[in-house]
């Protein structure tokens, strides 16, 4: 195992200085505040109400200096990795012969996500669990996110990023691990596993990218489904539907000309608390408020991170290169890596399992009953269990395959 302070591996502390949150208070003390129309909720947005409430516990109750003891708490690093600054956590468990773990976050979300299930995935002992089921957990920020940005030089879409986070994890030392993770991580996670089959042993995902209809399914197709199976197949395309008429101009936006929409972003802190917390309502298991599923100063350390950073814009940059990439609207090539993927009812996209195994090789598929797009941070319990189950039963499956094999030399192998 390689120490994490050796060459090219930098300890790193959460430290942002008081004139950066003195500027972030001036700018909250004077925001110039649009106009609205009555009685139209949040179909047109954010409603103003809602936002100047938020904003204003942002500013006199909301405790960033608590946030970062807490984000702390974690053991950061820092290196660099084909040219791109890489931050990440890295929480290793009391438990040693823990399962190394890459969990990724997305879009726009940090590692703020994870907050709530590191303690128990590390430490399932001290939270009423299995001590088998224990991992050690490297936790990254995404190039051009929060503390591992802005990126320098473009190109960097979801499988780079998997391939800077393979070159992180050989470096830490770890030959074998398993990875996670929901919307660009889910993208991510899966890469890893596509790409590197002989390092990843599973891949757990709480969103897997093209999994839910494509189009409106045609009467034959249906016909070779089950009851279920057609009325689930109906409701994701529905719901598709619906979101690429209502919920899909951010990332119009963010493919094609997110440097425009990182002036405003970066110049007024209510616009970047609008723009997040509107999808975090959205997108939530939730009815009126995002924290009615998400803790409200969870969401607003979120929220810093960007601010803080000034990673408005290089975040979204993701979007324009997957857009722009070579590989862009073709079929993805299958992974052979064993895949989970937990299904929340109010995800944004309905996912169905006879599309998810034409691609992925698909050993686990767990339909709950709440929950929706920030899983980690909404149901932490529930990925929890479901991320502890996957993993155990693919130790089982391995230390099965072990004793039925019968020469030394096979065993070696």
């Amino acid at each position: 195992m390689i120490s994490p302070d050796s060459p090219g591996i930098r300890p790193f502390r959460v430290a942002f200085p008081q004139s950066d949150l003195d500027d972030l208070h001036r700018r909250l003390d004077s925001v110039r505040w649009p106009d609205e129309l009555p009685g139209v909720g949040w179909a047109y947005g954010v409603p103003k109400d809602y936002l100047q409430e938020l904003v204003h516990h942002w500013r006199h109750a909301y405790d960033w200096r608590a946030a970062e003891e807490r984000l702390n708490a974690w053991p950061q690093f820092t290196t660099e990795i084909d040219g791109a600054r890489l931050h990440f956590a890295h929480i290793r468990s009391p438990e040693p012969g823990a399962t190394p773990l890459i969990m990724t976050h997305g879009w726009p979300g940090s590692i703020v996500e994870f907050t709530d299930v590191v303690g128990p995935l590390t430490d399932p002992r001290a939270h009423g669990g299995d001590p088998a089921d224990a991992f050690h957990l490297v936790v990254p920020s995404i190039p051009g996110f929060g503390l591992s940005g802005p990126t320098r030089d473009t190109g960097w879409e979801f499988t780079r990023v998997a391939a800077a986070f393979a070159e992180l994890m050989e470096r830490l030392g770890y030959r074998r691990y398993g990875a996670q993770g929901g919307d660009w991580g889910g993208a991510v996670s899966r890469e890893l596993g596509r790409a590197y089959p002989d390092r990843v042993t599973g891949v757990h995902l709480n969103l897997l990218p093209g999994s839910s209809a494509a189009a409106e399914p045609t009467a034959g197709e249906l016909a070779a489904l089950t009851p279920y199976e057609r009325e689930r197949t109906l409701d994701s395309w529905r719901r598709g539907r619906d979101w690429n008429r209502e919920e899909a101009g951010y990332a119009a936006l963010q493919s094609t000309r997110p440097q425009t929409l990182a002036y405003a972003l970066t110049d007024s802190p209510v616009g970047q608390l609008a723009w997040i917390v509107e999808k975090f309502r959205a997108w939530t298991d939730s009815n009126d408020r995002p924290e009615e599923a998400v803790d409200r100063d969870l969401l607003l350390t979120n929220v810093m991170l960007y601010w803080l950073t000034g990673t408005a814009g290089s975040s979204a940059r993701i979007y324009y290169e997957r857009a722009h990439a070579d590989y862009w609207g073709a079929p993805p090539d299958r992974s052979p890596t064993p895949t989970a993927l937990a299904v929340f009812p109010e995800e944004n996209f309905v996912a169905l399992r006879h599309v998810a195994e034409r691609t992925d090789n698909i050993v686990r598929w767990t339909e709950f009953d709440r929950g929706g797009h920030f899983a980690a941070m909404e149901e932490p319990d529930l990925l929890t269990g479901d991320v502890r189950a996957f993993f155990r039963r693919l130790r089982t499956d391995a230390s099965d395959a072990s004793d039925a094999m019968d020469t030394p030399d096979s065993f070696d192998a």
